[in-house]
């Protein structure tokens, strides 16, 4: 009878994590983005609260919503012949001159569901052994058969290692971008896939 209650109530709680840890990690996730972001807006919400009288938080919603307005009427321009023109030649002459923003611009164009996409596949890959695998990015194939990868850290996918590593040290794993995206992102929320993929070879 008390191994019943025990498996009972193990059952209960493992049940109940498996709803919880989801949303939890997601809100942290949510947590984190938002505070990157009120940090970011911060200098027009100080500018909206110096004059007038309105509070932090409403500050917050309206520059908000500013922005997602900006955002919607820079994506009417870029859908134009002038917007593609002056996209292009900002890329070209300006912004990809900049350390880091073609990985950036490429991993979010990533996030938000487009095709493009800097990373051709996902591999597991052995930097300190086979104990130890790294889920990562395979950014190159070189003609000696070996790979350069980005690995990278979660939740924050944007940031990362870049390595050069043999053939023997990479393995290709059948799964989607966006999947292993997710796993990042979720700080390895999903990796059960991955790992599923690898054995099966």
């Amino acid at each position: 009878m008390i191994k019943k209650l025990k498996a009972f109530f193990l059952t209960a709680i493992l049940g109940g994590l498996t709803v919880i840890m989801p949303i939890a990690i997601f809100s942290m996730v949510v947590i984190w983005l938002m505070g990157k972001i009120f940090i970011f807006i911060s200098p027009l919400t100080l500018f909206l609260e110096n004059n007038s009288n309105l509070h932090d938080y409403l500050a917050n919603a309206i520059v908000i919503v500013i922005l997602v307005l900006l955002c919607f009427f820079v994506g009417l321009l870029e859908r134009t012949r002038l917007g593609k023109f002056i996209e292009g030649n900002l890329d070209k002459y300006l912004l990809k001159k900049l350390p880091g923003y073609s990985l950036v611009k490429d991993t979010i164009i990533q996030l938000i569901g487009s095709k493009d996409t800097p990373f051709s596949k996902v591999a597991l890959i052995k930097l300190y052994g086979d104990q130890v695998r790294f889920t990562a990015f395979v950014t190159d194939e070189h003609r000696d058969g070996s790979y350069t990868v980005f690995i990278p850290t979660g939740p924050n996918p944007t940031s990362g290692n870049i390595c050069h590593l043999p053939r023997e040290s990479v393995e290709i794993i059948d799964v989607s971008i966006e999947t292993a995206m997710k796993s990042v992102i979720g700080c390895g929320v999903g990796s059960k896939i991955l790992l599923e993929k690898s054995q099966k070879k």
